[in-house]
Parts: C-alpha cells; structure tokens; sequence
C-alpha cells in the first residue's frame, strides 16, 4: 500500500517536454508510482485543477541571521509558503553565521521548513580579518581566506560564493586564487557581478572570464538586477553564446523591477541615483523608524550614516527586461530573498507563485513547463541533486502542488507576510509540510551536506 496518492492531477515530463494527466504516488519518501490507475493508498487526495510539480529549489537565497535574530524561522517559512522545498544560502559572498553554528541551530530546532544548502561566503571571510571593502587581500590574508574556505568546504557548502560589488576591493586575481582551494568541478562558484550594466556588460564579461578559468561551475547570481537597466538584451546574448562553448556556466534570476540590499553597502555609493537616472523617491526602506518610507536626498543621507544595516529597496529596472531574463533559453528562476526582522523586499515570499501568475498566465512570457523547469529540473541539475527536481519513479517526494488558474504572489512591498494564492500542498519527503496556507508540519526539512 502507498502512502500518498495524488489524483486527477497533471505533471511536468521533462522527457517529453509535455504536461501530461496523471496520479502520482508514494512510498518511503520516493515516488513510486505515475500512471492512470488508482492504487490504493493510507491517504488520497484529489487534485483535479491542479499541478503536480516538483518542489520548487531557490539556488539563490539568503539564509536565517540566527546570531542576530534568535534561533527561529523567518525566511525559511516564507520559502515554504510559495512552495519550495530545498532552499541555497551563503550568497554573495554573505554568510550570515559559520557552517558548524548554522547546522547545529538546526538540529537543535529539529529540523527545517525546507532542505538548506549552503555555500560559503568569501565576503565573510574578509570581514573576519578585517579587511576593508575598498581594499585588495594581502598575500598573507589570502592564505588565511582559504583555509576558512577549506573549513567551510569540509563542514558541507556546496561551493563559494562572491559578492564583488559589495567589497570592491576584491579583484579578478583574489577570486581566482581563492578558487584555487579545490580543483573538484562538482562545486559551484556564485557572484553577485562588480557593477551594474549601465553603459557596457563589463561586469557580465568578468563573470564570464572567472567561468573560463575555473574548474567549477558558475552562476552569474540575480542577472536582472544587474542588466535591467537597459543592456538585458547584450548581456542574455553573451551570456548564451558563452554557454554554447561552457555549459557549467549559468545564471538566475528574480521576477521584480526593484533590487534590496543594505543601505550601508558599495551599492549605494555617491552617484548611484544619477547613474540608474531615477531620483531619490525610488529608493524604499524597509524598517523602522522610516518603514515604507521614501527616500528624499537627507534621509537617503542620515540612513546610510545612521542605519547602515537597513534593509533598501531600489526601484531601478525595466519590467520588459525582468521578463527576458526569464524567458530565456537558459537561466533559472530564484529569489535572492534576503529580510531583517521580517521586514525586506516581497520576492522573500512570493517569487516562485509571481513567475508563474504573471509571466506565464498574464503576461504569457513563457510556456508553463519552461517555468517549472527554471524552478525545479535546472537548479536540481545544477546541484547535482539526481533525486530531486523531477516527478519521475524513483525520485524524492518533494512536491509543490500548486493551481495554476490562481496561484500569484501575496506579498507587497508593504507587508512581506500575505501568503501566495494557489499553492495547494507542499509534501518533503513524501510527508506533508503545508496544506492550503497551513503549515502542517515545519521541520520536515534538513541540512543537505555536499560531502
């Protein structure tokens, strides 16, 4: 007998390329069965309307601040409510507490909402030593770097990540040399690019470059945020004809025209308005004592001064280039959702449900299975999580059931906290975590170790 039988739903065939009708069931945590018969079951469910998917992987997210916040889940909630299942944090090169500390809270809290994945911040690192963001590593402070690095890499991360535009001090040479700790091509290497695409692609060219050097995989990390702002098209079109030649190369993306990051960051250097040619009033903040709150040139001022930690918004890209960045060929879908005190920008709760209520049933910008595949199929590829990504017999039960006539992001920029429509279920492992908004069980999740 099965555990789990869902009916009269429909799935994802990669193989094919088709969605096809179909129940799906499970034993032991794996699915077990896909076909047209109705096998008897300890429970069934009728999701007729609805689509069977795999659970959504969010490659680029920011993880729990549990040092500063206390040893609860936020964002890991969040992840859950917009059905995603296994979750990647350490990016940018931001590692909000070390490995050891991060896995021991959760085995301490007795599990996750969702699978965590971690990579290993390179940022970090420098900020340990205290090396300024301006400022280039020494020889010595590389050696140092690196065998943090190696820590990090025997603790589990599945790789390093880069924030360059964060510390611009960090050159093309320290990247690669810090790359150098391992030659394994399994692991992934991240970045988040060294400045916006505003009159050239300079930024994506490097990223490139480092991909061409490494024995790694790269991902060129949230590309909308980097090219949105009018050189999308020049950038997709290096970024394919790179790939043709470098498949471990790739890149992912949010569905939102505004960035967030902290308000103290390289980010927000002088000039940074005149150069996204927006004013002032498009820069949001996120926390009190100026929540939802619009930025005039002394506030922007005294924020960055007084609040460096805040979390800002940046309404600051084009929507039509946020849309070929998902459309594209190549790419996956992800978050970068990043919060402080439950407070931050609305692709933290609502990513996974938006591309799939607005780019595919609004604005029809791509077929829906493409979407699936950009959420579930790629980043499991990417990770080389063989068990995961897919409905397929064999495969872990990690399932997003969601429908698609109705599901769209809750989220606003307001009120991170307003749930997605239309994500029915959510099963890990073949047990039941969400169920219609609920959550039925939130530590169903577990750390996924790379070794």
């Amino acid at each position: 007998m099965m555990d789990l039988l869902l009916i009269n739903g429909q799935y994802p065939d990669f193989q094919s390329g088709e969605m096809k009708y179909a129940n799906v069931g499970v034993q032991d945590g794996k699915i077990t069965y896909i076909g047209s018969e109705t096998p008897e079951a300890v429970k069934t469910i009728d999701v007729a309307g609805c689509v069977v998917s795999p659970g959504f992987i969010d490659i680029h997210m920011h993880e729990e601040n549990f040092k500063e916040e206390g040893e609860h889940y936020v964002i890991a909630q969040m992840m859950l409510e917009m059905g995603v299942t296994t979750a990647v944090g350490g990016n940018c090169g931001i590692q909000k507490q070390d490995l050891s500390e991060f896995k021991a809270v959760l085995t301490r809290l007795g599990g996750s909402p969702v699978n965590y994945i971690m990579l290993a911040g390179y940022n970090q690192m420098r900020y340990k030593l205290g090396i300024k963001r301006y400022d280039a590593a020494t020889k010595e402070q590389r050696e140092t770097i690196k065998a943090l690095l190696r820590q990090e890499l025997e603790e589990g991360a599945y790789g390093i990540s880069f924030g360059i535009e964060y510390d611009p001090g960090i050159t093309l040479e320290e990247m690669l040399d810090a790359l150098t700790v391992s030659d394994d091509p399994h692991l992934l290497a991240a970045a988040h690019y060294r400045e916006d695409c505003l009159t050239n692609i300079d930024s994506i060219m490097e990223m490139i470059e480092i991909a061409d050097r490494i024995p790694m995989k790269f991902q060129i990390s949230h590309l909308s945020s980097c090219s949105a702002m009018g050189l999308m098209d020049e950038s997709l079109a290096a970024i394919n004809h790179a790939m043709e030649k470098n498949p471990r190369l790739d890149y992912d993306t949010y569905p939102y025209n505004a960035f967030s990051t902290y308000m103290g960051s390289a980010v927000f250097e002088d000039g940074c308005i005149e150069g996204w040619h927006k004013d002032y009033s498009d820069i949001l903040l996120t926390d009190e004592p100026y929540k939802d709150v619009r930025c005039d040139r002394e506030t922007f001022v005294k924020v960055r001064e007084e609040y460096p930690d805040m979390l800002a918004v940046a309404f600051v890209m084009n929507e039509e280039e946020i849309a070929s960045a998902i459309a594209n060929k190549n790419g996956m879908v992800a978050s970068d959702a990043i919060i402080n005190n439950g407070n931050g920008h609305p692709r933290a709760a609502g990513t996974f449900p938006r591309v799939l209520g607005k780019y595919v049933r609004e604005d029809k910008a791509l077929p829906l299975i493409d979407a699936i595949r950009k959420m579930t199929l790629e980043p499991a590829r990417r990770l080389e999580l063989s068990d995961k990504g897919r409905i397929e017999i064999g495969c872990d039960a990690d399932i997003t059931v969601f429908n698609p006539d109705t599901v769209i992001d809750g989220a606003t920029f307001s009120d991170l906290h307003i749930q997605p429509e239309g994500i029915e279920y959510v099963f890990i492992g073949g047990n039941m975590a969400m169920d219609h908004k609920k959550t039925v069980d939130g530590r169903l999740g577990r750390f996924i170790s790379y070794k």
